[in-house]
């Protein structure tokens, strides 16, 4: 079967076509970089380079996009000639095409304001029944792409799955503050908690996206790391995170103070994955329990494939500041 990845020299984008290839696929890989994963060097604001992509695919993959890192080194035009009327080309040459199955790659940003609840509050539950309040240019055009696919759906029946992804980046952390104050790998294990998920699952939940594809029609799924938390720790996580983790996972305790890290005093959302799990079958396999698992087994937290494809970044430069020109 023929597959396009859009954004392929990309994280997650190298990662599909190497799931792909591994599945004895036929891959194209379009992006504006080129890569030992690309075949084709070119961006999908060309409408033509797409539709020479396309042609021919059963399965699209587009991953392609302007990140969150990129808001302050790029105008609002660059996003919407990007993530909108890139998305519109792909989709107009999928359904020209025949595509079966159209998997556009989204994220939790798109909630924006929506997941800092008020002072006193409980934390934000976060299901795809949240209405979105996108705070960033980022988060507006990918909210605008989603209703792109959901036109393309309703109108053209084109089948469109699309997948909110938390994080799942290796890069160092946009906020400075948290830079600052722990080490990265004691971030991204804290946020498998509540706000992110392992490039292996994120994988998974594409490919099984488009298996279901044609008989789902058009979905929206968050696809983040299973939470260890239930709806009635929502207030608690708001003023005494570690004591919650503690009643789910007590060996945390000694794993962190082995090695000296901390968990944040408080939790302000939670991603819940129940809905990708019951209606796709994914079973994601990675996290906070199996996390602290590896480590007192001696190992990282980054999976095989996290560690084959390794950090990407967002900028050709670099910053006074750090990783990044803000945060």
């Amino acid at each position: 079967m023929k597959i396009l990845v859009t954004g392929s020299s990309g994280h997650l984008g190298e990662a599909l076509v190497r799931v792909a290839r591994d599945l004895g696929h036929e891959v194209v890989g379009l992006d504006i970089v080129a890569s030992a994963f690309t075949t084709n060097v070119g961006s999908i604001v060309d409408r033509a380079a797409v539709a020479r992509c396309v042609a021919g695919a059963r399965v699209v993959f587009h991953t392609a996009t302007l990140h969150k890192p990129h808001v302050a080194t790029h105008g609002p035009q660059d996003f919407i000639d990007t993530n909108v009327t890139g998305t519109l080309n792909l989709l107009e040459e999928a359904v020209a095409a025949g595509v079966a199955a159209f998997v556009f790659t989204s994220t939790t940003s798109v909630f924006g304001d929506a997941l800092v609840p008020p002072a006193g509050e409980p934390a934000a539950w976060v299901t795809e029944t949240v209405t979105p309040v996108p705070k960033n240019i980022y988060g507006v055009t990918k909210a605008a792409a989603e209703d792109l696919c959901h036109l393309f759906h309703r109108n053209q029946r084109l089948p469109c799955i699309v997948l909110r992804t938390s994080r799942f980046f290796p890069e160092p952390d946009d906020d400075k503050a948290a830079r600052e104050a722990y080490v990265d790998d004691n971030i991204k294990l804290n946020e498998y908690l509540y706000r992110r998920v392992a490039i292996e699952d994120v994988a998974d939940a594409h490919l099984l996206a488009a298996e279901h594809a044609e008989r789902l029609g058009f979905r929206k799924y968050i696809i983040s790391a299973t939470t260890p938390f239930a709806p009635d720790d929502a207030r608690e996580l708001r003023v005494d995170a570690p004591a919650v983790v503690r009643r789910y996972v007590p060996d945390y305790v000694a794993e962190y103070g082995r090695l000296g890290w901390k968990m944040p005093a408080q939790i302000d959302r939670v991603y819940v994955n129940e809905r990708a799990r019951a209606e796709l079958g994914w079973r994601p396999r990675h996290d906070f329990r199996s996390q602290i698992e590896r480590l007192r087994a001696g190992d990282g937290i980054r999976g095989p494939l996290a560690r084959l494809i390794g950090s990407k970044g967002y900028h050709a430069e670099t910053f006074a500041e750090g990783p990044y020109p803000v945060g």
